[in-house]
């Protein structure tokens, strides 16, 4: 079974404004909930378990979708206090087989990525975190990954650089066991886990993937998102790529 945990806890500030008083993967696009749609699209590309590692207001979460979505099973992971990205992320996979991959989605973007295109370059590399990178003209917004022509990563934080981390993320859970800090800590994914872990060694990957890149944080991209987003069924829904 492919399985993705979608980091679904955070407390949408920057939101406010347009979507009070909601955790951001539930403000409404076309009518529906922006995590329905982001679920849909990865059902369609043969994902069959989500695990929802929520927080801020998570009963909202848990009242509308319960435990089903379509042909998913909907799993929860929930912080009792926050644990940050990095947290969140190390409390939800502490169940999973350390050696079979999954997804890691952020509960806020959307990235139209095919799904066998990056198990196989994660396959190719050996990697242990496989990243699915967009190509962005915006440095002081994005923080640029520096990528060797080969695929391997060479830095998480590259300034300048015109990849960026786009959110969708293929690794081994087992990956995790690098986390030198005690469980339950507060922790960042991007400052304080992944920069850490590929300074130990561990084999990380890109893919520069030109798929339709959206971050709904923003209220003007929120207010676009109906136009990125799509409902029907991925044109790929046929082509189902096991993370094993």
């Amino acid at each position: 079974m492919t399985t993705a945990i979608i980091l679904a806890g955070g407390l949408g500030t920057r939101l406010r404004a347009a979507v009070p008083d909601l955790p951001k993967p539930m403000a409404p696009v076309a009518g529906r909930p922006f995590l329905a749609h982001q679920m849909d699209f990865w059902l369609a590309q043969g994902v069959r378990r989500f695990i929802l590692a929520v927080g801020y207001r998570h009963e909202v979460i848990v009242q509308h979708f319960g435990t089903r979505h379509g042909a998913g099973v909907l799993e929860y992971s929930v912080e009792t206090e926050p644990l940050g990205t990095g947290g969140a992320l190390r409390q939800a996979a502490q169940q999973l087989p350390p050696e079979r991959p999954v997804l890691l989605l952020n509960g806020d973007t959307w990235f139209d990525v095919p799904l066998p295109a990056l198990a196989a370059r994660a396959a190719q590399l050996d990697a242990d975190w496989c990243f699915a990178l967009f190509r962005h003209d915006d440095p002081a917004r994005y923080m640029g990954v520096d990528i060797g022509r080969d695929g391997r990563v060479r830095s998480l934080h590259a300034p300048g650089a015109p990849l960026a981390n786009g959110g969708v993320v293929w690794f081994r859970p087992g990956a995790l066991h690098g986390v030198k800090q005690p469980f339950g800590c507060t922790l960042s994914l991007e400052t304080d886990v992944m920069p850490a872990l590929l300074a130990q060694g561990q084999r990380f990957a890109g893919l520069e993937v030109p798929g339709k890149f959206i971050d709904i944080g923003i209220p003007a991209d929120y207010h676009r998102a109906a136009g990125v987003v799509c409902p029907e069924p991925h044109p790929r829904s046929h082509t189902h790529a096991h993370l094993h």
